[in-house]
């Protein structure tokens, strides 16, 4: 991949909490074992995170996160990154697991930092604060993109695909990210059947703009959790998991309404990039946010 004509450089405030560079040889170890303690896939959730209204509520002093104002004038004028609250099914596989806080993975670090880096490198003004909702709140139709996360596990309530199929129709758009190998596609390609049954789920080629709305991309970027880069991986889930796939569903009139992020995991490169420099060079910098800006430019310009 070449070299990026943009620098990121790295986040003052969370690098507080990286390693220099020497000691990380010496606790390099101690550290994959603690990553790797907090499961598979090294999710974070926050306590209490299911009674918050947005990402800014989770913040605690030791976070470091970003934090910054807007102009009282633009205030409705910005770009407000809204994380959808879904429900989880019983799936008798597994599947089902922390029902009430898989939507929640990497949040509020990854909503924060994303919504900060976009501000640094395009025009658009971010709400500092985010938002998190779910699909019947009134205020739903206030947010033009949504995010959801872990998509393998959702199960759509009966009450939810009415709602979502005017929304997104209507001109909504709706992202995906973070979910690997066949038995979470399997199901996740089963809910959107229940969404939309008539509507194809279409992959997107690297010559679709949104590989290069605000960053060209020369590749489909393909991120893994930390805890996998730091024992020497690329991908997850094994074979199932090495190929990447940037998949969308069009309206009648071929706007990309949904856009699936399947065998890459962008909020982890938004959540982690003070975790370690070397994550934040090859992943965070290069790949995880130019595709989330991508992402995120296209659907509000068309």
């Amino acid at each position: 991949m070449a070299e990026p004509d943009y620098e990121f450089g790295l986040n003052p405030v969370a690098m507080k909490k990286s390693l220099h560079p020497g000691t990380f040889v010496v606790l390099a170890l101690v550290l994959v074992l603690l990553l790797l303690a907090w499961g598979a896939a090294g999710d974070r959730i926050s306590p209490g995170v299911v009674l918050l209204h947005n990402p800014r509520e989770g913040v605690t002093a030791e976070d470091n996160m970003p934090n910054w104002t807007n102009p009282p004038a633009f205030k409705k004028d910005a770009f407000t990154f809204a994380r959808i609250h879904y429900s989880v099914g019983d799936h008798g596989d597994g599947l089902g697991k922390d029902p009430e806080t898989r939507w929640a993975i990497d949040t509020p670090n990854s909503d924060l930092n994303f919504s900060w880096r976009l501000q640094q490198i395009t025009s658009m003004l971010a709400d500092p604060d985010g938002r998190y909702l779910k699909i019947t709140d009134k205020e739903l139709l206030d947010y033009p993109f949504i995010y959801i996360v872990e998509p393998g596990r959702l199960m759509w309530t009966d009450e939810e695909i009415p709602v979502l199929q005017r929304y997104l129709l209507n001109g909504g758009f709706l992202m995906f990210d973070d979910f690997w190998a066949n038995r979470e596609w399997d199901n996740f390609e089963s809910e959107m059947k229940r969404l939309f049954p008539k509507r194809a789920i279409e992959d997107l080629d690297l010559t679709h703009p949104i590989f290069h709305s605000v960053i060209d991309l020369q590749e489909k970027p393909q991120v893994p959790g930390l805890p996998h880069f730091l024992v020497g991986r690329t991908h997850e889930r094994g074979v199932q998991g090495a190929e990447v796939h940037y998949r969308g569903i069009y309206d009648d009139k071929r706007r990309l309404m949904i856009v699936i992020c399947h065998n890459t995991d962008l909020g982890d490169g938004w959540e982690r990039e003070g975790d370690n420099e070397d994550y934040f060079r090859q992943y965070s910098e290069k790949k995880a946010y130019p595709m989330g800006m991508n992402i995120l430019v296209y659907a509000m310009t068309h």
